[in-house]
């Protein structure tokens, strides 16, 4: 693996780890992207590098709200998980199984309580801090 390119098996992987990149560095405005190289696999690179410059990137997704349960499985079932799939399936892993039951019996807005949670931390969408005051009029509205 070279610096700003990773390679991955599987296409969806490859989207994933895509997404998890862009995200991670949106305070540069870098944008990762996903190539199928000549052996078949499948590249994440950063979308302005230099060597993929013209190169056909795959198309991501805006968001994971499509999200199968296909999808999930495979990420469950991954040898070695993208780091931040498994903080997600960690935490619900360790959760009481009557909590997580009784959290879609009773639709229980778990994004209001992360928003409530990062109103608490004072820092805004990008993690710059912006204080307690203006975090809260930008999470819970």
């Amino acid at each position: 693996m070279t610096r700003g390119l990773t390679r991955h098996p599987s296409r969806r992987k490859a989207i994933d780890h895509a997404m998890w990149l862009t995200f991670e560095h949106r305070m540069d405005n870098i944008h990762y992207g996903v190539i199928e190289s000549i052996e078949g696999d499948h590249l994440v690179v950063p979308v302005e590098h230099i060597t993929f410059k013209g190169e056909k990137f795959e198309e991501l997704p805006s968001d994971h709200s499509e999200m199968t349960y296909d999808h999930i499985q495979r990420i469950r079932m991954a040898y070695e998980p993208l780091p931040h799939w498994e903080v997600i399936a960690g935490m619900l892993s360790i959760t009481d199984g009557e909590v997580l039951r009784f959290i879609l019996a009773y639709r229980v807005p778990l994004e209001r309580f992360i928003r409530y949670e990062l109103a608490g931390r004072g820092h805004d969408e990008n993690h710059q801090w912006v204080g307690f005051e203006q975090a809260a009029k930008m999470w819970l509205t």
